[in-house]
């Protein structure tokens, strides 16, 4: 007896992880993100001493480097980056007001959807390459037309995440704020925004990387300063280096505003996380 007993209690003992050994990996997780950007240096660095390529077409590290140090040190990198960087917020900013307001009008009103369903379905089919032409022209060649474009490409997704967020809401919900005699106000501020939050959040993710990519096309079309422009000077020059600082740089604006946005979405949902805990 005592020989079945044993197996079977051995198995209904759950494997547990040490605290500390938990904490340990959680630190190294931390560390995967350096690993993975020296690992990308050391092939690059290994492709340049191989003479695979000539040096204008893939430069070495040190000489990117290099020309970093020069574009910082004579203040023309963030002369650019600020330029693409309002252009950027302010384009985010405005597809952001207009994605969200229209997205709960055609929530609300189905009717309006079919109005304008093929229009917005037209825009966005096309690329935002094909069109922004005629932005330039319309906007002119100052951060308008950039603005335009950048707003353009956000509205989208935020135009349906907000019309599939205000549409998921429980309708036993609402059946309730009903009986509760709440006004529209109410129940717009106490349960639709709670409970499209979420999906909304999730949108602003994808509009914060997107706004960089429209800023960035204005600026490839026509512009005198920007990032955009300053990829396109050094293309024309054959300054590999200089394309790669200022493609960086591009990436750093985007994980910056993902960041911001992540660090909203933690504010704002913290609700939501404590209850998943519990």
């Amino acid at each position: 007896m005592s020989q079945s007993i044993l197996p079977q209690s051995i198995n209904s003992v759950p494997t547990v992880i040490p605290h500390k050994r938990r904490v340990s990996v959680n630190r190294l997780r931390h560390f995967v993100p350096f690993l993975t950007i020296i690992v990308v240096l050391v092939i690059w660095q290994v492709v340049v001493s191989a003479k695979l390529y000539p040096p204008f077409i893939i430069p070495s590290p040190l000489s990117v480097v290099d020309k970093a140090v020069v574009v910082i040190g004579d203040g023309s990198l963030l002369r650019h980056t600020l330029v693409t960087f309002a252009n950027v917020v302010a384009g985010l900013l405005v597809g952001l007001a207009l994605g969200v307001s229209l997205g709960y009008l055609i929530a609300k009103t189905p009717f309006l959807e079919d109005f304008l369903s093929p229009i917005i379905v037209a825009v966005q089919s096309a690329p935002v390459v094909a069109y922004a032409p005629l932005l330039v022209i319309w906007f002119g060649s100052g951060p308008t037309s950039k603005i335009v474009t950048g707003a353009l490409i956000v509205f989208f997704p935020m135009l349906m995440n907000t019309i599939v967020g205000i549409r998921t809401v429980p309708q036993p919900l609402r059946d309730l704020m009903l009986s509760m005699r709440a006004t529209r106000w109410q129940t717009f501020s106490k349960l639709e925004v709670p409970a499209a939050m979420p999906v909304l959040i999730g949108g602003l993710k994808i509009s914060a990387t997107l706004a960089v990519i429209g800023a960035v096309v204005g600026e490839f079309i026509s512009a005198n300063a920007g990032l955009g422009f300053l990829v396109n000077l050094a293309r024309s020059q054959y300054d590999t280096p200089l394309v790669i600082i200022s493609v960086l740089t591009l990436t750093l604006i985007a994980r910056l505003l993902y960041g911001v946005v992540s660090f909203i979405e933690r504010y704002v949902l913290r609700w939501q996380m404590r209850s998943r805990r519990s």
